[in-house]
């Protein structure tokens, strides 16, 4: 059994999406010949609250090496957990090193400066390492143009800490391409010296069946009082509420077109806000008041625990999947969202490999656009009023086959092949 550190910034029982990264990778990766070891930061290091319950979906037998991070007060001036953690990390990580329980290491980013630790290491003991893009390093986002901003400031940094990161790296990989491509196009010479991949989040259906013996009730919304309720869990990217936008204005159109589907349809954003932990940082209600939706579109901008988050999909009669302008951005709630078993209502990039992966499945209404040319306002509320008034979905038409080939499983039996390939070359 060959040994794979890999590092996460945050690991359960923390609350952000970035956990499940390495989470379902440990799960599966002994299958296919490789023993994880987790490297992160103590859970009493966090800003968010412990979610317990995730802990829960973890096997008791993974190693779980939780380091300490720099304090947060009592004036924060850092806040990134990877850069709060980088010295710990570089320890534990060297300890692994020298006693011969590494063969390769690999990186999961966001945190970006953890990046750091590969190059470190690899140059002090010779272990390979690999950094995995669960999102972009470097590029243009809001506040990036503003100079002196700290978003201008942190842009900067990463385009000269990116190539030192990446520079011996024997590994690259990402949710889709698009997520490293550039990175490879800022970096040529990765193109011959490192084993590229590319692996979804994918989703777990285990994680769907603890949820299901547990029997919860809901919480945010009644699922027994007739009306439709769409969830969409997650945070709002920056360059998402273009999007956004263009479906409230179909949402409003539909109510005014169709009676039924105004008296009925409920829209839920949730874990949306500003702050994991701010139950009053809205970022979609301001939307919501401008089209007039107050009585059809609620948002919970506090971060809810996944399970919870699971639970109202489950019990939800649809799951809303939201896209950005960004070629690149593939939403990973797409396999968590199939796997609801409800059916999908996604808006999204006809870039994003999530539009193809949903229609292939057979797992509701997928709308697409491109660059430049959001979708029409009257076919989008057209769309809704089949989907809400006359769904045709049914979990025995889903191609689960299609989502076995996305699912964590899959995605980890990527990564193992990758780590076997790059240790072949170095062979």
């Amino acid at each position: 059994m060959k040994r794979v550190a890999l590092v996460a910034g945050h690991f359960t029982p923390g609350n952000l999406a970035s956990v499940h990264r390495a989470r379902l990778w440990a799960r599966h990766l002994g299958e296919f010949g490789w023993e994880p070891t987790i490297v992160t930061t103590h859970y009493r290091h966090y800003e968010e609250p412990p979610d317990w319950d995730l802990d829960a979906l973890v096997a008791r037998d993974l190693r779980v090496i939780r380091t300490r991070a720099l304090p947060l007060g009592p004036v924060r001036l850092i806040g990134d957990i990877g850069l709060r953690a980088l010295p710990f990390h570089h320890r534990a990580l060297a300890r692994l090193a020298r006693q011969g329980e590494m063969d390769f290491l690999h990186i999961t980013i966001p945190s970006n400066y953890a990046a750091l630790l590969g190059r470190l290491i690899h140059g002090r003991y010779g272990v390979p390492y690999g950094i995995d893009y669960i999102d972009p390093w470097v590029g243009e986002w809001p506040g990036t143009d503003v100079r002196f901003s700290r978003m201008w400031a942190s842009a900067q940094l990463a385009r000269r800490l990116e190539p030192w990161a990446v520079r011996d790296a024997a590994l690259i990989t990402g949710v889709a391409p698009l997520y490293y491509e550039d990175v490879l196009a800022r970096n040529p010479h990765l193109r011959t010296q490192a084993v590229t991949a590319a692996m979804p989040y994918g989703g777990s259906a285990l994680d769907f069946s603890m949820v299901e013996a547990q029997n919860r009730p809901t919480t945010l919304f009644d699922a027994t009082d007739g009306n439709v309720h769409i969830v969409y869990a997650g945070a709002m990217l920056p360059r998402a509420y273009a999007v956004l936008e263009r479906l409230f204005e179909a949402v409003r159109l539909a109510r005014s077109r169709y009676p039924e589907l105004a008296a009925r349809l409920r829209m839920h954003f949730v874990g949306t806000g500003k702050s994991p932990t701010d139950p009053h940082g809205h970022n979609v209600l301001p939307y919501v008041e401008r089209f007039g939706l107050g009585q059809v579109v609620f948002e919970h901008p506090a971060r809810v625990p996944y399970v919870d988050v699971l639970n109202h999909l489950r019990q939800s009669s649809g799951v809303l999947v939201l896209g950005s302008t960004e070629r690149h951005y593939t939403p990973s709630k797409a396999f968590q969202a199939v796997l609801s078993r409800k059916p999908v209502f996604a808006v999204l990039h006809d870039a994003s490999t999530a539009a193809a992966f949903l229609r292939d499945a057979h797992a509701g209404t997928v709308t697409t656009f491109d660059e430049g040319r959001l979708p029409p306002v009257e076919a989008l509320a057209d769309a809704l009023e089949v989907f809400v008034l006359r769904p045709d979905y049914a979990p025995d038409r889903v191609n689960w086959a299609v989502c076995e080939a996305h699912s964590a499983r899959a995605s980890a039996k990527a990564l193992a092949a990758a780590l076997d390939e790059v240790l072949a070359r170095r062979r």
